[in-house]
């Protein structure tokens, strides 16, 4: 009688066992099924936040001031699609006079098509009227063009951006670039133009825009390598504006000339 107890205990044990295992390797098939359903999705809300809020070239313009100019990058999120793409307002300036954008662009942002090998498709898109959305950001909600306007201002197609979540052991947390042919461009002589992007982990973002003419010779962008944008200092750091080794105003509006897309307003 004792043995056959001891049988059926061991017996229970066992389908015990077999039964957690059944369980646990349920729930991992579950788990890598709701992965694959939320992470294309993932990666679009990181791409949309990394690029969130206001960055500066300060540092390298510092480093290379013949190169680069202190660029204000600021970006922040306009209204969402009603396929869950976010829609971004972006525009850039000079540091010393933020309230007058040299560029302005809507970027949305969304998960890659199944048929492309990259995670985040980042599109940019020209303004209709971009006077009315000059420091977007920095405005109150009620007194920025609201999310129903922004979708009907969206105008042409720009660029398309493939990213990718960096291998690891990489500083950055995606990368990716346009096609090699690029996109239409007609700015300072070009007929297309290029763009490498890379988001990093302490926050920075590189961009790297360039325009070609028919030979394939660079009429406008940076030659050296690409945009280095970084956070916004606390406010407690009293050297963010300080005088840095720039040339004047006024001569930065002829160096512009090759070095950026002016918005034609």
């Amino acid at each position: 009688m004792g043995t056959d107890s001891n049988s059926g205990g061991g017996g229970s044990r066992a389908r015990g066992w077999v039964l957690k295992a059944l369980v646990l390797f349920g729930g991992a098939l579950l788990l890598k099924r709701l992965r694959k359903a939320t992470t294309r999705w993932d990666h679009a809300r990181a791409v949309a936040e990394a690029l969130s809020g206001e960055k500066f070239s300060r540092e390298q313009a510092r480093r290379d001031p013949d190169n680069y100019f202190n660029i204000r990058m600021l970006t922040c999120p306009a209204t969402e699609m009603v396929d869950g793409s976010r829609v971004l307002y972006f525009e850039q300036a000079f540091w010393r006079t933020p309230q007058k954008p040299f560029r302005q662009r809507f970027y949305m942002v969304k998960p890659c098509p199944k048929e492309i090998k990259c995670d985040v498709e980042l599109n940019s898109y020209a303004i209709r009227d971009v006077e009315e959305y000059k420091n977007f950001c920095d405005r109150p909600k009620d007194q920025r063009p609201q999310p129903e306007e922004v979708i009907e201002d969206i105008a042409e197609h720009l660029t398309t951006i493939h990213l990718s979540r960096c291998e690891r052991g990489k500083r950055c947390l995606y990368e990716g670039s346009t096609p090699p042919d690029g996109f239409p461009n007609s700015w300072n002589g070009a007929t297309y133009c290029t763009s490498e992007f890379a988001i990093y982990k302490n926050g920075e973002v590189h961009t790297w825009d360039r325009g070609y003419d028919d030979e394939g010779n660079q009429v406008w962008g940076a030659r050296d390598g690409p945009y280095e944008f970084k956070p916004a200092p606390s406010s407690s750091d009293d050297d963010m504006f300080s005088p840095l080794n720039f040339a004047p105003t006024l001569s930065l509006e002829k160096k512009m000339e090759g070095s950026f897309v002016i918005d034609e307003q």
